[in-house]
């Protein structure tokens, strides 16, 4: 599926793409027994032949805007079942000079997809599957969420799994971490100024490269 795009009233009564993306995957149709939708509801219980199928959101987040990921069970005559992954990318921008402040492309677990920062509540909801994209994924999930237990600590030497190009036309792949309060930066040289600095650095597949150090000689 490609891209939707609508403005701020298409999304109304919801005014972030969190909100409207949980109302948008949650709902139930009711279809008649050639498979047509009925449109205006059913009576309940349903009259023979008629049967209803839909989604529910159980938990969900959207990342910085950008990536709204969701556990959702699929609804069948009322009853839930397995949860899978819906993973939504997202383009918001209020200030939209055409009006067109939200679209989104949807896709799940299954499709493979390259977003793979699912928060761990998201993930500890969904059923076991033996669907091989969807196991690949979860794993990337998972390793992404190991990785941000690493600690980058001050004077730490990194390597990057691959140069990385500046905006001042450098461009490296060994650094050493400077630590600001919150703030990570980087700096080329163990004794150098930090110059540096690159987002979610902490969850990038780096590796820690091991430092020397000389130890001064004590004379009895």
């Amino acid at each position: 599926m490609g891209w939707l795009s609508m403005p701020l009233s298409s999304m109304h009564p919801h005014s972030t793409p969190k909100e409207y993306l949980d109302a948008q995957f949650t709902f139930e149709h009711a279809y008649d027994a050639e498979g047509k939708r009925i449109e205006g509801g059913v009576a309940n219980p349903l009259p023979a032949g008629v049967s209803t199928r839909g989604l529910r959101v159980i938990a969900s987040s959207c990342l910085r805007n950008k990536v709204w990921y969701a556990a959702i069970a699929p609804l069948e005559n009322g009853k839930a079942g397995p949860v899978f992954a819906a993973v939504v990318l997202v383009r918001w921008n209020p200030r939209a000079s055409d009006g067109y402040v939200f679209a989104y492309k949807d896709m799940d677990e299954t499709a493979g997809p390259f977003e793979c920062e699912c928060p761990e509540r998201i993930l500890r909801l969904l059923d076991p599957t033996e669907n091989h994209a969807a196991l690949v994924w979860r794993r990337r999930c998972i390793r992404n969420l190991m990785r941000e237990t690493r600690k980058l600590e001050d004077g730490m030497q990194i390597r990057l799994p691959s140069k990385i190009r500046f905006t001042d036309g450098y461009e490296g792949d060994v650094f050493f971490i400077r630590k600001q309060g919150r703030k990570t930066t980087l700096a080329l040289t163990a004794d150098g100024p930090p110059c540096y600095r690159i987002g979610n650095l902490a969850r990038m597949n780096f590796t820690i490269v091991p430092q020397t150090r000389v130890h001064k000689t004590l004379f009895g």
